[in-house]
């Protein structure tokens, strides 16, 4: 009997390098090539079938091709393992191409699968394809959990160590792992919103996917199984964790960090530190794929609008390991589980920086891409030299797989440690005859290199088969028995036997010389001792882990009595601290009623000072709403008062401008006439003493009509025009019609001046009926104030009546006519007046003699100028 660990189920374990068969049995790298359909803008074809048994390829080189230019050979054929039209589904690519591996997967075998193409030939769409026709991805997991829906373990069973190690936990070790999983996932959701539909992101989380139905059916039922995927992306020659969730500083943040390739100690290649993540659905496969695929670079290019800059890998490990005798748990140990991974590589196109006229990153992406590209060839070239080396017994070249991380990476699968495929994206346009001819060349080269075939794993643990069957009917049986409410202890059946295997073969020897009977009872016996040692290790197992308990037990027993006597004083000590928070209870309800009926008087005072507060804030608005009004009623009246005193002042400046202005005019009049005097008496003769004296007069006052009679026989003098002309009003046709508007409050004053109207009707309130029955032409409206000195002044304001296009009338102003009625006493009161008044008006001094004389003056007036204005005829010559 081996001896048991101290912590059964925590043995990591690597894993073990798969070793050839003794036969060293091997198989080509298939290589399949898909054609893409011809695009919208291409309309020549370089591509042509020409087997019926789809495996010879003709490529036809076009005029303007390199190759064409060149004198090579216009027309080139390459045989594939299969060729599929631009007519094939993805599920029949799937049938023959991918299910295959899958099939190895579960039962122990790893897979690899290439995606190889130029830009824009369709590796992306043949890998994941879309929603309603998935690609060989989805498909893939969707065959691996209809096969092993009912034998999958809880998660945490199988525990990655970060190392390519792996740990089998026990229920409650997986149990506590998966409460604080839990409780980290509520603490992220806290800290990061919401998303919907989980991992799967928005624009394909509305999209209805249909899933692939079929499923391997020979799977070993007496296994557990879990599924693990990692997704990574290798640029620039650089590995990255798609999954990858560390924290990013939103302030200095960090570019990711590259990841290293690490070989164990059993010469496997794996990622260091990649993100391993147990998923039970292909929901939640293919929404952590989508999630990577979020994060992987892609960049707009002439050739196609979403270039791929990376070498894309998504690993589906499938973790599987016997069950324990009773067919419930997985068995506890490590050396037991096995891991078969299956690849699925996306390659970036090659592509040429002449056509793409790439610059700057997607210039060193490009060469990147086509320099881990050129090492894949020359390593699947080295492969093929030294296979033939071998055969002619020369020795082999080290194949160069660290050039690269991608051929770093599947080192192992050319090795031998898997079946691999490769599906050879072609595009058939002509325009990318030059491109795919070297793409056909590297397929046909990689198809002549054959690779170990790898072994199925064989658990030989010596356990029952059919023991999850058997422990699952057993569950049935107990369920009913429960439900029946029979006695259970007497009808329940018992668990499945653990048998040693068949019965004994025959033991009976034919000959001295029967091996065959020996070498059968041989087998038969190391079979049956691999058995009872497997039930031996268990039985130790179990035993261990109840001699554990049972320890664990017996030293809480042992302690149970001081526990109690502890238990006991700190109840004593307790019941004694019941005892003074009673009475400080006690208290502090005294004190709270007290405080209360405080509390409520205060709150009664409160409530009145609240009142009186309100009525005293209602006075205040009151108060205020009233000063407002006021003050508002005075700026009005203030406004009001000042336009009026602003008119007034207005009135009085003009009034005093008039004055001055006749006073001026009046001199210069004066000057003029005693100019026109001198001049006369110059040509007449002497100045007698009367006219002396006129002259003298005539610079002190205006003139009398004495002082007229007395110049009858000089000169009269010109006629000027005066500096300002009362405005002629413009009387009316007989036809027109006239709307006077005229207020209730007007006076009728004595003016003689008032405008002449044949056809008028007076109204207070113009209305359009007035326009309409009259068909008025003219409009004047009448308006009376009062001036700075208290007389009436009356303003008529005439316009022109139009008709409107809406059926209506407008008025035009054209004139404003002012007439004003002076008193007689305001009339002497003035200076003028005044000063005409003290003059002696002598009529016996003028001379008024004959009627020539007379008829030479003449006086003009009017209403507002003062003096009037004398005008004089000629003296004519007496012959």
């Amino acid at each position: 009997m081996r001896p048991m660990s101290k912590t059964p189920g925590k043995t990591p374990r690597r894993t073990p390098a798969r070793k050839p068969s003794a036969n060293k049995l091997k198989d080509p790298v298939e290589v399949y090539c898909r054609i893409k359909p011809l695009g919208e803008n291409e309309e020549e074809s370089c591509v042509k079938i020409i087997d019926n048994d789809s495996k010879l390829l003709q490529l036809t080189a076009p005029k303007f091709s390199q190759a064409f230019k060149s004198g090579h050979r216009i027309e080139t054929q390459h045989t594939f393992k299969h060729v599929y039209d631009e007519n094939t589904t993805q599920k029949h690519l799937f049938d023959q191409v991918a299910l295959p591996l899958v099939d190895d997967v579960l039962h122990g075998k790893n897979g690899l699968i290439f995606a190889y193409g130029i830009t824009g030939s369709g590796k992306t769409h043949t890998m994941t394809g879309t929603p309603s026709d998935s690609g060989l991805l989805p498909r893939c997991l969707d065959v691996i959990f209809n096969s092993i829906a009912e034998y999958q373990t809880d998660t945490f069973i199988f525990k990655p160590d970060k190392n390519n190690g792996w740990e089998v936990q026990t229920e409650d070790e997986a149990k506590l792992d998966r409460e604080m999983k839990h409780k980290e996932a509520l603490l992220q959701a806290a800290a990061t919103p919401s998303r919907r539909n989980g991992n799967i992101s928005p624009e394909f989380s509305d999209a209805i996917r249909i899933p692939e139905e079929r499923r391997i059916d020979n799977i070993d039922e007496d296994n557990g199984y879990a599924v693990f995927v990692s997704y990574i992306e290798i640029y620039n020659n650089f590995v990255y964790d798609l999954l990858d969730e560390s924290p990013v500083d939103p302030i200095c943040p960090k570019p990711p960090v590259s990841k290293n390739l690490r070989e164990d100690g059993s010469h496997n290649m794996y990622i260091s530190g990649v993100t391993e993540i147990e998923v039970k659905t292909t929901e939640e496969a293919y929404g952590v794929f989508l999630k990577g695929q979020k994060g992987r670079r892609v960049a707009q290019t002439v050739l196609n609008q979403e270039s791929s800059r990376s070498h894309s890998v998504f690993a589906i490990k499938v973790v599987q390991a016997p069950l324990d005798p009773d067919g419930e748990q997985i068995l506890q140990d490590c050396d037991q589980v096995a891991v078969s991974t299956l690849s699925l590589c996306d390659l970036a196109g090659s592509e040429r920086t002449k056509r793409t006229n790439a610059g700057g990153d997607r210039l060193r992406e490009a060469g990147n891409i086509n320099s881990s590209l050129m090492a894949l060839r020359t390593c699947i070239e080295i492969l093929r030299e030294n296979q033939s080396n071998y055969e002619n017994g020369v020795s082999p070249k080290i194949v160069p797989y660290r050039d690269s991380k991608l051929t770093h990476l599947f080192k192992n699968f050319f090795d031998g440690e898997g079946k691999v495929r490769m599906v050879v994206c072609l595009n058939q346009s002509a325009e990318e005859y030059d491109e795919s001819i070297h793409v056909m060349k590297f397929a046909e080269l990689t198809q002549e290199v054959v690779v170990a075939r790898p072994s199925s794993i064989k658990f030989e643990t010596g356990l029952t088969p059919g023991r999850r069957r058997a422990h699952q009917m057993f569950r049935e049986a107990l369920a009913k028995v429960e439900e029946t409410g029979g006695e259970v202890e007497k009808v329940a059946p018992a668990k499945p036997i653990h048998t040693m295997g068949t019965p004994f073969p025959p033991l009976l020897l034919s000959s001295a010389d029967d091996s065959i009977t020996l070498v059968t009872l041989l087998q038969y016996l190391q079979e049956r001792m691999r058995r009872r040692q497997t039930l031996a290790d268990d039985l130790a197992r179990k035993q261990g882990i109840f001699r554990a308990q049972l320890q664990d037990f017996e030293k809480e027993n042992g302690n149970t009595g001081s526990v109690i006597n502890q238990l006991k004083s700190t109840v004593d000590e307790k019941d004694r601290e019941i005892q003074r928070l009673e009475r400080r209870l006690k208290a502090a309800l005294h004190k709270n009623e007290m405080l209360q009926k405080t509390a409520a008087m205060y709150e009664q005072d409160k409530k009145e000072l609240q009142y009186d507060l309100d009525d005293q804030k209602k006075r205040a608005d009151k108060e205020k709403q009233e000063k407002l009004k006021l003050k508002t009623a005075l700026k009005g009246a203030i406004s009001q008062e000042k336009d009026k005193w602003e008119k007034e002042c207005n009135k009085r400046v003009k009034d005093k401008e008039l004055e001055m202005e006749n006073k001026v005019w009046q001199q210069e009049e004066k000057l003029r006439q005693l100019k026109d005097i001198v001049q006369n008496m110059k040509s007449d003769g002497p100045v007698t003493r009367a006219q002396a004296s006129n002259i003298a007069k005539a610079d002190q006052r205006p003139a009398t009509r004495s002082q007229i009679r007395q110049r009858a026989k000089s000169p009269p003098p010109v006629a000027r025009k005066p500096p300002i002309r009362a405005k002629q009003h413009r009387r009316s046709k007989s036809s027109d019609c006239w709307i006077e508007h005229k207020p209730p409050c007007h006076l009728d004053t004595d003016t003689i001046l008032q405008p002449f109207m044949k056809n008028k009707k007076t109204v207070s309130r113009p209305d359009q009926k007035d326009f309409k029955t009259t068909n008025a032409t003219n409009y004047c409206l009448v308006d009376q104030e009062e001036d700075s000195s208290g007389e009436i002044a009356t303003k008529i304001i005439k316009g022109d009546v139009y008709k409107t296009a809406g059926g209506g009338h407008s008025i035009q102003f054209t004139a404003i006519e002012t007439l004003k009625e002076r008193l007689q006493g305001n009339m002497e009161t003035s200076p003028d007046r005044k000063r005409r008044a003290s003059e002696d008006i002598d009529d016996s001094e003028s001379s008024w003699t004959d009627t020539e004389t007379r008829c030479t003056y003449g006086i003009e007036g009017k209403p507002g100028q003062d003096p009037a204005v004398t005008h004089t005829l000629p003296k004519r010559k007496r012959t």
